[in-house]
């Protein structure tokens, strides 16, 4: 941690190359399987803290735990579920986000081209 904001490495975009799409797919749920709570199957706050040394986080405050579930959590639910996880990741990763929109941008021009008489 450098101050109060986490620094990390991004290996998605490594990972994405690697495994191709589906690969990645696959260990993100890996991944979120090992952080959830079994009886829930929700990460939630006790399950990520109990988890956090899987991360490298074991030095984080109940505050920025809390903090990282509230980024994710689009359901308000106070947990994530696989799809929130999923989607976290990809937001924080910024190179697997720009490579989305280029292929989002690719995609839609490509259809209004076609649709164009």
């Amino acid at each position: 941690m450098a101050g109060n904001a986490v620094v990390f490495e991004d290996f998605l975009p490594t990972m994405a190359s690697k495994l191709g799409g589906d690969g990645l797919i696959a260990e993100l749920c890996n991944g979120f399987r090992l952080l959830m709570d079994n009886e829930k199957g929700l990460i939630t706050f006790e399950s990520l803290k109990r988890n956090s040394a899987l991360l490298g986080l074991q030095g984080m405050k109940d505050d920025e735990l809390l903090s990282m579930l509230r980024e994710g959590d689009m359901d308000g639910d106070g947990a994530l579920n696989q799809m929130e996880f999923c989607a976290l990741m990809f937001r924080l990763s910024p190179e697997l986000m720009d490579e989305s929109m280029r292929c989002f941008e690719e995609a839609l021009t490509e259809e209004l081209a076609d649709s164009m008489p």
